[in-house]
């Protein structure tokens, strides 16, 4: 099967922008909020969620940080060559804060585990939502949702999603390929 676009650079731009107005909606200015972003990859929409929201509510001082969840993943002994660690980064408390939990893709749930278990060593939130840009619905192996999504697809075992960054790849695009 051919690779197919799901989402080009402008509706990448228009999601981005709907999970931004959903985030103010639940958590007005983000006083008692902050986001983290899933290393590696979920940081790239994060850091776009982060800048967004600070020109739409005109503050600087929203919480943002980095997770980095390589040690906590069930398949980090299983992969036969050693797995790279990325920087964490999150200079402030989660005690009581309202945290939104940022990833690219929602596949099978086990990253979203690890990244759980790993955000518990920086305090106890007063809650955890995960926002993601793709859910891949049909093969989820643990219940987990996110509670904002920016495009749900249903894909089969077969097929990979890819999203591409600007800052990365040279531009925003999601594809579904065809293994």
């Amino acid at each position: 099967m051919k690779p197919r676009i799901i989402l080009d650079s402008h509706k990448f731009s228009l999601t981005i922008d709907r999970l931004c107005h959903q985030l103010i909606e639940q958590h007005k200015d983000f006083s008692q909020s902050c986001i983290i972003g899933v290393q590696p990859r979920g940081v790239f929409l994060a850091e776009r969620i982060h800048k967004r929201l600070q020109a739409i509510l005109k503050r600087k001082d929203i919480a943002y940080g980095k997770l980095d969840i390589t040690l906590y993943r069930d398949d980090f002994r299983q992969k036969g060559k050693p797995m790279t660690t990325n920087k964490t980064d999150i200079s402030f408390s989660l005690e009581d804060k309202n945290v939104v939990l940022v990833d690219d893709v929602l596949y099978t749930g086990r990253t979203i585990r690890a990244a759980l278990d790993a955000l518990l060593d920086f305090g106890r939130p007063k809650d955890v939502e995960l926002l993601v840009l793709i859910d891949r619905r049909l093969q989820r192996h643990l219940p987990i949702q996110a509670k904002y999504v920016g495009k749900v697809i249903d894909s089969i075992i077969t097929e990979k999603v890819k999203v591409e960054w600007a800052e990365a790849d040279g531009q925003d695009k999601v594809w579904i390929l065809s293994e």
